[in-house]
């Protein structure tokens, strides 16, 4: 007999060690359940040299990318631009975009307008020949306004009529010479107009609204 007070058992060993176990695992659950799936791992030991300095960069990447995503698109060029220049040495002057050939839109207006556009000049229409049609298409082609500035040489000009002008009456119930604002004794004309266009001559007849004086410098040459 084993044990103190005569009483044993050959099982007591063994029970006592499954107990233990039993009780490991429930621990051993009980811990994995209270861990949260997006909790890292604690670092029991001091880390390495370079998985630190793979945390740091990683981070410091993390905080960059937040920073250059809170800036707006100008803001980000010039610290861009300031980058490279701090890294590679330069001016700023170097940066700067040259600006002989910018154009606005009456520039490319006037490149590509036409007096009167015809089903042949609507072919391969690029945007610059758009933005000109869409101009041409709000203009007023009932009167013209004349210049007859160099009527002399026999050399006139004419153009159609914007909106404002037809608001006023200008060219139909007042002289249609730019430089003359006539009411009375208004004459009706029927002109044809030869001009060049783009290496093309052409013809197109136009009606005008002119005063006396200005009727007979429209007919200087012809009289």
């Amino acid at each position: 007999v084993h044990g103190r007070g005569g009483y044993d058992s050959d099982f007591s060993d063994d029970e006592s060690g499954e107990k233990s176990d039993q009780r490991n695992k429930r621990t051993s659950n009980e811990d994995a359940l209270l861990v949260k799936p997006f909790q890292k791992v604690k670092q029991v030991k001091v880390a390495d040299r370079q998985i630190a300095a793979e945390e740091w960069d990683r981070e410091e990447a993390r905080n960059r990318r937040f920073h250059l995503i809170a800036m707006d698109a100008y803001a980000r060029h010039k610290k861009f631009v300031n980058d490279y220049i701090l890294y590679y040495g330069g001016k700023k002057e170097d940066f700067r975009r040259s600006g002989a050939s910018d154009k606005t839109d009456l520039d490319v207006v006037r490149e590509n307008y036409r007096f009167l556009w015809k089903e042949e000049d609507a072919v391969d229409m690029n945007w610059e020949k758009r933005l000109a049609k869409k101009y041409y298409d709000k203009l007023f082609k009932e009167y013209c306004i004349a210049d007859l500035s160099r009527y002399k040489e026999n050399k006139f000009g004419f153009r159609w009529r914007h909106e404002k002008e037809v608001v006023s009456g200008k060219g139909q119930f007042s002289c249609g010479n730019k430089r003359c604002d006539e009411k009375k004794a208004l004459k009706s004309w029927e002109v044809n107009f030869g001009y060049t266009e783009y290496g093309e001559k052409r013809n197109a007849l136009v009606k005008l609204r002119l005063c006396p004086q200005c009727s007979c410098k429209l007919n200087f040459h012809h009289r």
